[in-house]
């Protein structure tokens, strides 16, 4: 069969590297798969000229409700969507974004939700039959490349310490744009980090949102202890991870954070803000640790630094819950079981 994939490709993003993943799933079990960015298309007429191709596809899969979803809305062929997370969090809020969102949703043969709470939300504010939701969450596939160089990541970065080994490196992983909200804890962090010198916060992921990011290049710039590192590739951004003090999220809205569930992994410690998202993968004082409030944030980051029993308990429940509920294997035969109902 041959299978569309649409979703938002902005590279080393979350969407980018699970359609990958996803597309992978489908080829494996022989189908062919072609992925494309929904922001090439701007109608359903431009949509329809891809469709036009010969071979015809036979069936297509959307990532994202609204924005890779409403491109399928008036085309006859049939298709799955997976939630991205913003649509279920943020986009149900917006009336017409709904009434396009609960089109899709009636007219998709199934519908993949990265949580429980995830389809819970998706029932509660769209019409849909519950018995076409799946729950699947991410599979997680770490790889850290042995060509990384820590203390050149960090120069390039605008730290210049003669303490390197010292430094604690709070490493933020996030598109740049308002809904992962990086600034949250500037201000707050740059204090702790006047008080200890050796406490550093470096922001990191593509420039998704080009006025929000001269924003938070320009408030970056004016403060200490938070720096704007350059994007890097998924194995180098897991080298960097590996070689942090911990991980942090500050979003303000979730779909499940595939960067969390990649650090705890790789045997990093997670500190997350408290939204739904986050606390349906990281459980607090169990597999990370959760705040609301930029000043909790650090309270919860020094009982990180004192309390290594706790470092220790977070990470290894960390890893054995990514080995228990993330598994690839169950992720790819979820996908090739609801793609063979395309048929």
């Amino acid at each position: 069969m041959k299978l569309l994939v649409l979703a938002c490709l902005s590279p080393n993003t979350g969407n980018n590297t699970t359609a990958e993943r996803i597309r992978s799933h489908i080829e494996s079990a022989g189908h062919t798969c072609e992925l494309r960015d929904a922001a090439e298309f701007q109608s359903p007429t431009e949509m329809a000229d891809l469709l036009s191709q010969t071979p015809p596809f036979e069936g297509a899969l959307a990532i994202h409700l609204f924005r890779a979803g409403r491109l399928l809305l008036d085309i006859q062929l049939p298709f799955g969507v997976i939630f991205g997370g913003t649509d279920i969090n943020e986009d149900v809020k917006v009336k017409p974004k709904r009434v396009v969102m609960e089109q899709v949703l009636l007219k998709a043969r199934f519908a993949v939700a990265f949580t429980s709470k995830l389809k819970e939300e998706a029932e509660l504010f769209l019409l849909s039959q519950s018995s076409k939701i799946y729950v699947q969450p991410q599979g997680i596939q770490t790889e850290v490349t042995e060509r990384f160089c820590w203390t050149e990541f960090l120069r390039s970065s605008g730290i210049s310490s003669e303490h390197v080994d010292d430094l604690r490196v709070f490493l933020l992983v996030c598109g740049l744009r308002k809904v992962k909200d990086p600034l949250f804890l500037v201000e707050v962090f740059s204090e702790w980090h006047c008080e200890n010198l050796l406490n550093v916060l470096i922001i990191i992921g593509p420039k998704i949102d080009p006025v929000f990011t001269v924003e938070v290049e320009a408030v970056v710039k004016r403060t200490a202890g938070v720096f704007l590192a350059q994007e890097r590739s998924q194995q180098e951004l897991h080298a960097a991870m590996k070689r942090c003090f911990a991980m942090v999220n500050s979003s303000i809205s979730e779909g499940m954070s595939a960067a969390i569930l990649e650090a705890m992994d790789l045997g990093v410690p997670v500190v997350a803000r408290d939204i739904p998202g986050n606390s349906s993968v990281v459980q607090h004082d169990v597999t990370g640790l959760l705040y609301s409030t930029p000043q909790e944030f650090v309270h919860q980051s020094q009982r990180l630094l004192s309390d290594h029993e706790l470092r220790g308990r977070v990470v290894h429940n960390g890893k054995l819950y990514v080995e228990e509920h993330h598994s690839l294997k169950r992720e790819r035969e979820t996908y090739q079981r609801l793609v063979g109902t395309l048929n």
